[in-house]
């Protein structure tokens, strides 16, 4: 293909941004990366042009980037760059912004009100009890049954609380006893929120990838997660392809869930799968381009592109199946894994979690010749950000030595 209009990716420092570059790229539509300096996505051979990003909210920059690049579309990974975007127009002087509008995104960062959805349409959810101002956090810890993971409702919202607060930001929190959760709901007392807190779920991660268009879903990938960091649950490290018509009945409520939300685009709704009893255990809906993108854009799934395709070309044909059979590894976190599961196993919070040293040994060390394996970032055709990836890696390790 020629001649496509120009495309703005706005977070190209993590694979998921990288991989959004590639599916573009590849299909020849001209990239201005935005990002940090050390971006990876920058080293791409895909971007044609790259920005450092600018201080300030997007709304004061964006305009004037447009014009200077001639971009026809925008794209975007993180959620607080989606919280910004969709408060202003889908169309910015001729460039369609193909991220979610404030009403589907809204629902979707709220965990709460996302499990209220999930369970009228028959998804399993976890036990969950949202702490607020007066409540008599002892008594309700005394009677929950552990572990129980905490997690924040809405992450955007609470990030600049926390921030203030000098409090760190923690995706999910692991906690054994009452003990535990009391001493976490003191350290978040002086902000007066606290993180929704959920029954744990054991099982595998299981993500279904869908590209919801008017109400359809005309796209569809899923994936098991193998190895995550850390161990007990987080990013995916390495994850495996699944065939489409394994949990087809879930993938079923996973899009009726996406319609009853109005969604439109990509999404991942990801599960925690208990293969003992049959159950998967809702986790949240990612609204945005997910951790294991790279493993979907390798099997043919090209979720970025779809986007492109049918907004700017009105391209609404079918999209080929994707290829199943392979892996990814996100090589940086599965080795930290490693190094945790081998060397400090006392440290995972999950009491469930079996340590295996060996067994994870062989597993991290075979992948390295199975010929399925595939990479979130070092690609033969696209080597600079394995490289530029390296690079950095080595200089933080200089910085941290001296």
């Amino acid at each position: 293909m020629s001649g496509l209009s120009p495309a703005i990716v706005l977070g190209v420092d993590s694979p998921i941004g990288l991989t959004v570059v590639r599916e573009l790229g590849e299909q020849g539509v001209p990239i201005h990366a935005v990002g940090s300096p050390r971006s990876i996505g920058r080293a791409s051979r895909y971007c044609r042009g790259f920005t450092e990003r600018p201080r300030g909210p997007i709304a004061d920059w964006l305009p004037d980037l447009i014009a200077a690049t001639g971009a026809r579309a925008l794209l975007a990974v993180s959620e607080s760059d989606l919280v910004q975007l969709a408060a202003l127009p889908a169309d910015i002087d001729g460039c369609v912004v193909l991220t979610p509008r404030a009403g589907p995104l809204a629902i979707v960062l709220d965990k709460a009100e996302t499990l209220r959805r999930a369970a009228a349409v028959g998804i399993d959810t976890p036990t969950s009890w949202q702490p607020l101002v007066g409540d008599d956090v002892a008594t309700q810890a005394a009677l929950l049954s552990y572990p129980v993971v905490a997690k924040w409702p809405n992450p955007p919202a609470v990030l600049p609380l926390l921030e203030k607060a000098g409090l760190d930001f923690a995706k999910a929190e692991f906690l054994h006893d009452a003990g535990a959760l009391l001493a976490m709901a003191r350290r978040y007392a002086p902000i007066g929120q606290w993180p929704l807190v959920q029954s744990y779920c054991p099982g595998v991660g299981i993500g279904q990838m869908i590209f919801m268009d008017q109400g359809e879903a005309v796209l569809r990938f899923q994936h098991r997660r193998l190895r995550e960091w850390p161990p007990e649950g987080g990013t995916s490290t390495c994850c495996a392809a699944e065939p489409l018509d394994r949990h087809a009945s879930q993938m079923d409520k996973s899009i009726a869930l996406l319609r009853s939300i109005g969604w439109q685009g990509p999404a991942m709704v990801e599960y925690r799968y208990d293969e003992r009893t049959g159950t998967y255990w809702l986790m949240e809906v990612n609204g945005r381009f997910w951790g294991s993108l790279p493993l979907a854009w390798h099997c043919g799934a090209r979720f970025a592109w779809e986007a492109y395709r049918r907004a700017i070309l009105a391209d609404h044909r079918p999209t080929l199946p994707p290829r199943i059979g392979l892996r990814a590894r996100y090589m940086v976190p599965d080795t930290r894994r490693l190094l945790r599961v081998l060397f400090g196993a006392r440290a995972i919070a999950d009491p469930t979690f079996a340590v295996r040293p060996w067994r994870e040994l062989l597993a991290y060390a075979g992948d390295f010749l199975d010929p399925r394996a595939r990479y979130y970032v070092g690609t033969l055709l696209d080597p600079g950000p394995v490289w530029r990836d390296a690079l950095s890696i080595a200089g933080k390790a200089l910085r941290l030595r001296n």
